[in-house]
């Protein structure tokens, strides 16, 4: 996210900044943590100089900020490129998100695994917060409206240290056809060791938290990830975008949340030019992209924003790992 917007705030200002003025940042990190995101929020919001925020990246710690950015005499606009739980629409009306939510990707990854890969029987593992129990219940709605069963349901916790007694069960009977991987990356990482070592050799799928999983090798080879964004999209604003961020940073390639947030900074940049370096003006005009001021057209695709400050528009896409990158599979 970072560097993202470090590029993107680099490139307006190389064009001569925004009215006249140059963009600065003003990193700060919440360390995936309620409690500092909230700390973090008071900081940002006292600050006179500080007139929108690009996050949180996070769900939980999006939901804590945003009770400060929106209360007080004079709230704070935040876009989160990647805080994805259904339960932030609308949470107050300075929220907004250029990515689309859990009730998305759910019913999405459960269309792949019933109509893609022909699974009948899955069984999940889930991280027990709001995210996974979100993944969880939208695939399992959607996968049975498709005909298919969830045989296990099974969730975990930071601190789990195995989860091989899960995966000993699923195989039990009949066994399992495909599993989801309703999890933070460390817990796939953990799944995957765990199902070399019983010679498993299930499809694997997971949701957009499990990006950069591909950078572990043939562990993760064939691993089907959803995610808002993939680096490979065939646009030419995108492929410039990959081509910069490469440039910038020593052949690297942005993720979801790294796009996510560059197009946060340049629909900013576009609010403050069109509209004035206000916090209220700058919420405003965010308000009416896409009705009654022009969807912004960015890396991930359309931006419109609806009243609970959704993208209802984005879709949903399914990558691959393949030889070290999450690619493109060309299912929508």
């Amino acid at each position: 996210m970072l560097r993202a917007a470090e590029l993107a705030v680099d490139q307006i200002n190389a064009r001569g900044g925004v009215r006249g003025r140059l963009l600065k940042l003003k990193p700060a990190d919440d360390s995936g943590s309620e409690n500092t995101a909230l700390r973090v929020a008071e900081q940002l919001y006292a600050d006179p100089a500080v007139v929108a925020v690009v996050g949180h990246l996070s769900s939980d710690p999006s939901k804590a900020a945003a009770r400060v950015y929106g209360a007080g005499p004079s709230p704070l606009a935040m876009i989160s490129p990647s805080a994805s739980n259904p339960d932030l629409a609308g949470i107050n009306p300075y929220f907004f998100r250029v990515c689309p939510s859990d009730v998305q990707h759910g019913p999405q990854l459960a269309r792949f695994a019933r109509q893609t890969l022909a699974a009948r029987r899955a069984g999940i593992i889930y991280v027990n917060d709001d995210y996974g129990r979100g993944i969880r219940r939208a695939f399992a709605s959607e996968f049975t409206r498709l005909g298919g069963v969830v045989v296990e349901a099974d969730p975990y916790v930071p601190e789990t240290r195995s989860l091989e007694p899960y995966l000993s069960r699923m195989r039990q009977g009949a066994g399992i056809d495909v599993l989801l991987l309703a999890a933070e990356r460390p817990g796939a990482e953990l799944a995957l060791r765990e199902m070399q070592t019983l010679r498993l050799s299930w499809p694997v799928i997971g949701g957009d938290a499990l990006t950069g999983i591909e950078a572990d090798g043939a562990a993760a080879e064939g691993v089907h990830v959803s995610s808002a964004y993939l680096a490979d999209r065939p646009e030419e604003r995108n492929t410039a975008f990959v081509a910069d961020y490469a440039r910038a940073f020593q052949g690297q390639r942005p993720d979801h949340r790294g796009a996510g947030a560059y197009d946060a900074v340049h629909l900013l940049a576009r609010a403050i030019t069109e509209a004035g370096a206000g916090r209220r003006a700058i919420r405003d005009y965010l308000a009416k992209v896409g009705h009654g001021k022009p969807p912004f057209e960015g890396v991930t695709g359309t931006v419109a924003f609806d009243t609970n400050g959704d993208v209802p528009g984005k879709q949903v896409v399914i990558g691959v790992v393949r030889g070290g990158r999450l690619v493109s599979t060309g299912e929508r």
